[in-house]
């Protein structure tokens, strides 16, 4: 049986191979209604399949868009990947995903192969990104948009959330509930300095804790970002002589965790202890108590990061390509609020 062609579906519609693939691919010009549907029509009679593969070798673009992030089983990431592949979607193109479980060089290898398979654009969560990630980047004609992570370099694209501000709405209004000092949960030893997210929860809890005459010495403490390895830090840290009033944990990953070992060791939240996160992923609001967190707006930071990434005009100026998001407070029980 001979393979059904977009000539044939023309044909059948009576229209041209032009219209034909402004309907399959939604653009980029516009399709009266009753000629759009005289093509789906055709097409589904003849049971036209298109040839994605044939398209993108004359395009040099494939309907992808590539996305990294350091490890999807965590809340935070897997919800920002499906708002991504929402976003994606309404502009008629896929996402493939990629977990770099905070490792170079697998970030290395999901840059090579998603801009070897000729992605629209890439999406990329990163703790850099390496200076091997960054020259792969640099190596492709593609476009980069970084998200949940800033650098310096004023000719990135950069999606991301104001997490100093954030980190210091959460402090202080842990403070106003009339605790002695609030602790943190932070990063890990290779936590980059500047540019990550976590980092910058960190400086928001320092300003907080500053602007309201507290010291931050003895304060800080190390801990990984997933809930299994907090619930263990939590262990020690809450049973240890000088435990904390407060707590205001990097992620909600943190957060979850430290809750689960304050109700191990029937430690009362938030009578006992208070304590609020950043994410405000989805479990948050089902934990026990619920918890405050910082929220921010996923779905609008993962359609500025699809538009960044398609829109193929130039981009002159640094505001037009970094956006920044607000962040705002979401009180729950876990930090004292009825």
């Amino acid at each position: 049986m001979a393979k059904v062609t977009r000539d044939d579906v023309a044909r059948l519609a009576g229209t041209s191979t032009a219209v034909v693939s402004y309907v399959i691919n939604n653009g980029p010009r516009p399709v009266a209604p009753a000629t759009r549907e005289r093509v789906l029509a055709a097409i589904r009679e003849l049971g036209y399949r298109p040839d994605r593969v044939a398209q993108a070798m004359a395009s040099r673009r494939t309907d992808l868009i590539g996305m990294i992030v350091p490890d999807a089983r965590q809340p935070f990431f897997g919800e920002m990947a499906h708002a991504v592949e929402q976003a994606a979607s309404e502009r008629g193109k896929m996402v493939l995903v990629g977990n770099s479980d905070y490792l170079d060089d697998r970030e290395v290898h999901y840059l090579r192969a998603f801009l070897g398979m000729r992605v629209s654009g890439l999406i990329l969560v990163s703790q850099g990104p390496s200076p091997a990630a960054a020259a792969e980047i640099d190596a492709w004609d593609a476009r980069v948009v970084l998200m949940h992570e800033r650098r310096d370099q004023p000719e990135d694209l950069v999606v991301v959330t104001d997490d100093v501000g954030g980190a210091r709405l959460a402090t202080s209004h842990l403070l106003e509930h009339g605790h002695a000092y609030v602790a943190c949960l932070g990063g890990v030893e290779t936590t980059p300095t500047t540019g990550d997210p976590v980092t910058d929860h960190v400086e928001g809890w320092r300003v907080a804790m500053r602007a309201a005459g507290r010291a931050t010495e003895g304060r800080l403490f190390q801990s990984p970002y997933n809930r299994y390895d907090a619930y263990q830090l939590g262990l020690k840290l809450l049973a240890g002589p000088d435990r904390p009033p407060a707590l205001f944990c990097a992620t909600d990953d943190q957060a979850i965790g430290l809750l689960r070992a304050a109700r191990e060791l029937r430690i009362d939240v938030p009578g006992e202890l208070a304590v609020a996160g950043f994410d405000n992923v989805k479990e948050a609001g089902l934990t026990d108590p619920p918890l405050t967190t910082v929220a921010s707006d996923r779905p609008a930071m993962a359609r500025a990061a699809v538009d960044l990434v398609l829109d193929e005009t130039p981009l002159a100026t640094r505001r037009e390509r970094l956006k920044q998001f607000p962040s705002h407070l979401v009180t729950r029980r876990s930090c004292g609020c009825p």
